[in-house]
């Protein structure tokens, strides 16, 4: 059994999600469970998990193929360009609109 699974079945379960459904939504996700073989709840909560881990997984991660890794890594050691005129404005324009605990 993987670490996070190990885990997650020792910890105490003491926070609590709400959901709104259509009765039509609901009817199909109750037809769903009772043929995993699960309670309602706790396959809405299986299947809730595995999309966030998976949302989690393709999203927290960058994966390129060598020519674009090699252009990444060119761009990432190449000097700044200098910046634009309208890339100044913007700036400008920012500074004078935006409060900043960095700017102060």
């Amino acid at each position: 059994m993987p670490i996070a699974t190990q885990q997650r079945s020792i910890a105490q379960k003491t926070e609590r999600l709400v959901a709104r459904v259509s009765s039509e939504d609901k009817e199909i996700i109750a037809k769903a469970a009772a043929i995993a073989g699960q309670s309602l709840g706790g396959f809405i909560l299986s299947e809730a998990r595995k999309a966030a881990v998976q949302t989690l997984e393709t999203r927290q991660r960058v994966v390129l193929n060598a020519e674009q890794s090699r252009r990444l890594v060119d761009a990432l050691l190449a000097p700044p360009r200098p910046a634009t005129a309208r890339m100044k404005r913007a700036l400008k324009l920012y500074r004078a609109t935006v409060t900043s605990d960095v700017n102060v």
